[in-house]
């Protein structure tokens, strides 16, 4: 994974998170309170400033828009943003309101009590004026836009309405992490991402089992008139649900969670990053549910780095492949050939039905391998091998051919496809060496083009005569009699 030619728009609302720590000791004599000995006080940024802080973490470019007051706290926010690589702080400065400060108070990795510094006074005209100019500024110099609303105001109907209005015409997406439970604000944006209390309070439903949550979902993305919801679920992992599409949902890891403050900015981060980065929706959710892992196991508002989240990648596959006999996810399969790319390996490619075996598939694993370092092999899902071969097959099905085929010592990565061809599993995945038999050519093999234009080159293996699965059937049809 590869972020770096990534900028994303932060708009939202900015806060200093102040960590206090320190150890309890005693009881206060004056209140039935502990007491606590301070050691040490970290500083970090909060809010739309977290969001772009794992956007930075991750790789990515952040310009980071939101209000700050006229205080000492907001030199100290933007010397924050600056120290950070990746951060360009776009602060528009306002003497209506203090920066916003939350203090947490932490003894023995738990927050013991938190105090809040903030304006409740809502957004005034030349607050919002000065926002509309730096956001139109900014929005053309980037590839997706991030709408971090804590209710705080910096994020009025006007600021939402025109960001998403001009992001749309200039076909830039637009991420929301919401705060009001009245969706239509959001209008027209390409993803929201409310954890399961804020979707049941946006659509006045249930949101108690996986079928709950789908229709409660359906029901204020139409509302939205957005293109999907993505229901963070905590330990029951997220759910995307696409407008006139599918639900795809992926459960979270087992883990020892520390703390879950500012998890929700590190999930739209990764979301976004991905998408930006050419990754489908539900691609996108796999790369954000790994995020969400890593981070929740760190205590504070903390951050993610791509080499984490690739970890955690393979970690969730090691477990997915024992339950699915060998069958890796496609964000696995990424997460695999990105960390084999970047310790300098040929990472190669064929695919097929590979419904039996017989040794003509043998004889191309074992050519395909020697020709890279590491080889993935993509496999066509039952309804796909149908559609190819007729009613009848496959014979073996997905999860019996991913079994036999993980176990050949050539093969080091299964994924699935159901697409007609692996098209664009091959764009997503780029392998260095495109491997076909014999009996294609370069000009008829799918992804030939893409692979080349990448600097990778194509392989057309020798095929071993009489040897066909078709064949194989016939033979085992005919009558012995």
């Amino acid at each position: 994974m590869n972020f770096s030619h990534v900028t994303v728009l932060c708009v939202g609302d900015l806060m200093l998170d102040r960590f206090k720590h320190g150890r309890i000791e005693r009881i206060s004599p004056e209140a039935p309170i502990p007491v606590i000995h301070l050691t040490r006080t970290q500083e970090m940024l909060g809010g739309a400033g977290n969001v772009a802080h794992n956007i930075a973490t991750l790789g990515g470019r952040a310009l980071l828009v939101g209000l700050v007051g006229a205080d000492p706290l907001a030199d100290t926010m933007h010397r924050l943003a600056t120290d950070i690589p990746g951060i360009t702080p776009c602060f528009v400065p306002t003497a209506l309101r203090p920066t916003i400060c939350k203090t947490r108070f932490v003894a023995s990795q738990q927050q013991v009590v938190r105090a809040d510094e903030e304006s409740r006074l809502p957004l005034q005209p030349s607050e919002e004026q000065d926002l509309l100019a730096v956001v139109a500024q900014q929005l053309p110099l980037s590839s997706a836009v991030i709408l971090s609303d804590y209710g705080k105001g910096v994020l009025s109907p006007a600021i939402i309405e025109l960001i998403i209005d001009r992001a749309r015409a200039a076909r830039i997406p637009v991420f929301v992490d919401p705060k009001t439970d009245d969706f239509s604000r959001y209008r027209g944006a390409t993803c929201i991402t409310p954890n399961t209390l804020e979707l049941a309070a946006a659509s006045k439903m249930p949101v108690d089992s996986d079928a709950a949550v789908e229709a409660a979902a359906r029901h204020v993305l139409a509302n939205a008139e957005a293109v999907a919801i993505l229901a963070t679920r905590s330990e029951r992992g997220m759910m995307l649900v696409e407008a006139g599409g599918p639900t795809n949902a992926v459960r979270a890891r087992p883990r020892e969670v520390f703390d879950v403050s500012g998890a929700g900015d590190t999930v739209i981060a990764a979301m976004t990053l991905a998408h930006a980065s050419g990754m489908s929706l539900s691609q996108s959710m796999h790369i954000a549910n790994a995020a969400a892992g890593v981070v929740v196991s760190k205590l504070g508002t903390a951050t993610v780095t791509v080499n984490e989240v690739l970890h955690e990648l393979e970690s969730d596959s090691a477990a997915t492949s024992d339950a699915l006999l060998g069958l890796h996810s496609l964000a696995a399969t990424q997460a695999m050939v990105a960390r084999w790319k970047g310790q300098g390996l040929r990472v190669g490619f064929t695919n097929g039905c590979f419904d039996i075996l017989h040794p003509g598939h043998i004889a191309l694993l074992k050519a395909a391998r020697a020709e890279c370092d590491r080889l993935v092999v993509g496999l066509n899902t039952d309804p796909s091998v149908s559609r190819l071969k007729g009613p009848q097959r496959p014979v073996n099905d997905l999860n019996s051919r991913a079994q036999v085929m993980a176990a050949i010592v050539y093969v080091d990565c299964v994924v699935a496809f159901d697409e007609p061809t692996p098209f664009e599993l091959i764009q997503t995945l780029l392998p260095d060496v495109l491997v076909k038999g014999a009996d294609y050519t370069i000009a008829t093999t799918v992804g030939a083009d893409i692979v080349q234009a990448a600097g990778g080159r194509v392989f057309l293996a020798t095929l071993v005569p009489g040897q066909s699965t078709t064949a194989t059937i016939q033979r085992m049809q005919v009558d012995p009699e």
